[in-house]
């Protein structure tokens, strides 16, 4: 039986795919994105989180800590904060156990259509993991949402065992995807063909950020990739998220990034081009 690492299971979500659903959180991802507004996500390992701001500084978390420069996470400092204001992110849990706890809704998210969405960090660092829930979620209802970043034999066999795909889509060239997020989206691509000729209902969303992918150089080869999809439902526009760093100081983390969010005329204009070319586009 695999076991994984989840970070946060949201109940009745409506913006994660058809109907009511659960979203589960995979934790770990191989991406640095400048914007990631989920920081809690992207270590593959339990980790502390504290909240600085309510602090009243009693260093009762510190006195018990048996691992000051090397943090475990083994929650020694959780169970002396005298405010509750420390917590573990990342819980381990293995495939039948995480599927009999969604299922206890399985009924009210079959009745709205719903279902069960697996998430993340990213989905595909937890392959195993990722393919049994797959299987063992059944009846209901299942999407994830991905990077695409991943072996594109793993991203095959998800394919062939899910109902829904949101992939996310950064941008086009290669040197400014590395630039921003640390990787190559050359494994993204090849995913994202897959997903083009496939039989998997998919949307791709876009994070949309100006001065680093809005451009109409970047939308208009995003929408020439995409125009040929056939079971590419819509694309879906996320404008940049202005809160996207309140989170990090909650783990020791600094956000260095400055971004703006684009205007209306911004979005409209992107959507436009997508519709151009016969793509249906959404602006979230």
């Amino acid at each position: 039986m695999a076991e994984g690492i989840i970070f946060s299971i949201e109940e009745f979500a409506t913006k994660d795919g058809p109907g009511l659903r659960t979203s589960v959180f995979f934790k770990g991802c191989p991406l640095r994105c400048q914007w990631c507004h989920n920081p809690e996500g992207l270590s593959p390992r339990p980790q502390i989180i504290k909240n600085y701001n309510l602090c009243i500084g009693c260093k009762a978390c510190e006195e018990v800590c048996q691992h000051p420069d090397n943090c475990i996470a083994c929650g020694d400092c959780v169970r002396v904060c005298p405010r509750n204001l420390i917590r573990i992110s990342g819980q381990r849990i293995d495939a039948a156990s995480l599927a009999e706890k969604v299922k206890e809704h399985a009924d009210i998210l079959q009745k709205t259509g719903g279902g069960v969405t697996l998430t993340g960090g990213e989905v595909l660092m937890q392959g195993e993991f990722l393919l049994e829930c797959l299987d063992m979620l059944l009846p209901l209802h299942r999407a994830i949402e991905t990077s695409g970043y991943g072996d594109p034999s793993l991203f095959k066999k998800v394919m062939d065992n899910t109902d829904f795909i949101f992939l996310d889509i950064k941008m086009m060239d290669a040197d400014k995807h590395k630039a921003y997020t640390g990787v190559s989206n050359e494994k993204i691509l090849k995913n994202a063909e897959q997903l083009k000729y496939g039989d998997t209902d998919f949307v791709v969303r876009i994070p949309l950020i100006c001065g680093v992918n809005n451009d109409i150089e970047n939308l208009t080869k995003t929408a020439q990739f995409l125009q040929d999809a056939k079971n590419l439902l819509y694309v879906e526009l996320l404008p940049y998220n202005l809160a996207a760093g309140s989170k990090y100081k909650l783990l020791d983390l600094k956000y260095e990034y400055s971004f703006q969010k684009p205007g209306d005329k911004e979005l409209e204009n992107a959507r436009i081009i997508f519709e151009s070319y016969g793509i249906k586009c959404k602006i979230a």
